[in-house]
């Protein structure tokens, strides 16, 4: 029996050391997950924080066998494999969301962003 391949895409962003850690997260995904695709990454001005270091943002899609759940689990573990905590002050090393699973949306807000819109014409 054959494992499904579940269709998702995730939010990479970072405002500290940004292309190391997003070329960290890149490495990372591409290990994680297959038929992966990345967007180009684009700077963007931070929001709802005191924090003004611009993000770099880009968006990945590609398939996984692990259920929702899990894939949440390992893309937390590996923000903290490289480096994201909790108490960061502003500080995000690397932030990955699902924002896509097998066509269910989360993140419902990050939607309406205009990098988030203009990146997945890049899909």
């Amino acid at each position: 029996m054959t494992q499904k391949e579940h269709q998702i895409i995730i939010s990479l962003a970072s405002n500290e050391n940004q292309e190391a850690n997003m070329a960290a997260a890149r490495t990372q995904l591409t290990q994680l997950l297959t038929e992966v695709h990345f967007t180009s990454a684009i700077w963007t001005e931070p929001v709802n924080t005191s924090r003004k270091t611009p993000y770099l943002n880009q968006l990945c899609k590609g398939t996984t066998a692990f259920g929702e759940g899990l894939l949440c689990e390992v893309l937390k573990e590996t923000e903290k494999r490289l480096g994201r905590t909790r108490n960061e002050d502003g500080i995000v090393t690397i932030d990955l969301d699902l924002l896509e699973y097998d066509g269910q949306r989360h993140h419902l807000r990050d939607w309406n962003r205009d990098y988030i819109k203009n990146l997945l014409n890049e899909l």
